[in-house]
């Protein structure tokens, strides 16, 4: 009976460690900018793998986050919704992209500021946008192209 002490022991051990992980993945996965920043929209044709509380980013650095999404019936575009935190002011003739962090990488929306002097106010709608790139679809259509004379088939 002496010697079940160290199975409790290691169990106590793997909770408090359980406990630790979650309370930095709450504290620093948090990807919700200040409450006063401030939301702006984008139309894309396609969104790919975006989700709600993905990254919206500048220049590689996180500016906000993607609140929501919703098909637009009448356009069949994708609203997206975008908290953006209140330091980043956007330039009105920014461009908005859905591009993914790598191959097997999630996705994000990465944003390129215009050179208008008038900014993106709340509520705005950002309208130079560019859906994203089905990888596979291209890797599909090369490898299943037709051949051109002199070309062997594949």
């Amino acid at each position: 009976m002496r010697d079940n002490w160290i199975e409790p022991l290691v169990g106590a051990v793997v909770l408090i460690a359980a406990g630790v992980f979650l309370t930095y993945l709450l504290v620093a996965g948090d990807a919700r900018p200040a409450p006063d920043g401030y939301s702006v929209t984008a139309r894309f044709g396609q969104v790919g793998g975006l989700r709600e509380g993905d990254d919206v980013r500048v220049a590689g650095v996180k500016v906000g986050r993607v609140e929501r999404i919703a098909l637009q019936p009448d356009t069949y575009l994708a609203v997206t919704y975008l908290e953006i935190a209140p330091q980043a002011r956007l330039p009105r003739d920014s461009t908005a992209r859905v591009t993914s962090d790598g191959l097997l990488g999630g996705t994000h929306v990465a944003i390129e500021p215009g050179a208008d002097t008038a900014m993106l106010k709340a509520g705005g709608e950002i309208e130079n946008t560019q859906g994203a790139v089905d990888l596979f679809g291209l890797i599909g259509q090369f490898i299943n192209r037709p051949a051109t004379a002199g070309e062997p088939a594949t």
